[in-house]
């Protein structure tokens, strides 16, 4: 892996913990993190109520460019991989949905609710 992949990797963790508690101080559970499946990875898992979000992370050096970080396919890759995992996570009763985190540094983190439906 190249340096430049691995700062990549470092700073999409560090990302993602960052939505972890940002997700936490709203009130979520973290059920999971970093979630592999053979459809595709979710970033994390949240809890709040009755409700279970399968979240995508994205974080951009520059605010600008996060118009940019997320489209319809990265989008069906979360949901395919959710709909994989779901069981695991989630009660019958509950409600699932797939919601997105756009990170950058200066910039308080944007929360798109309901971000993927098909």
């Amino acid at each position: 892996m190249s340096e430049e992949r691995k700062r990549a990797e470092q700073r999409g963790r560090e990302g993602e913990a960052e939505a972890a508690m940002w997700l936490a101080n709203q009130g979520w559970r973290i059920l999971a993190e970093r979630v592999k499946t053979p459809r595709g990875e979710v970033d994390l898992i949240a809890r709040r109520g009755a409700l279970v979000a399968f979240v995508e992370v994205k974080w951009r050096a520059r605010a600008a460019d996060l118009d940019f970080a997320i489209d319809e396919h990265r989008l069906s890759r979360v949901a395919a991989a959710a709909e994989a995992i779901a069981h695991q996570y989630a009660k019958p009763e509950d409600d699932l949905r797939i919601d997105v985190i756009l990170l950058a540094p200066g910039r308080k983190p944007h929360h798109i609710e309901n971000a993927y439906q098909p």
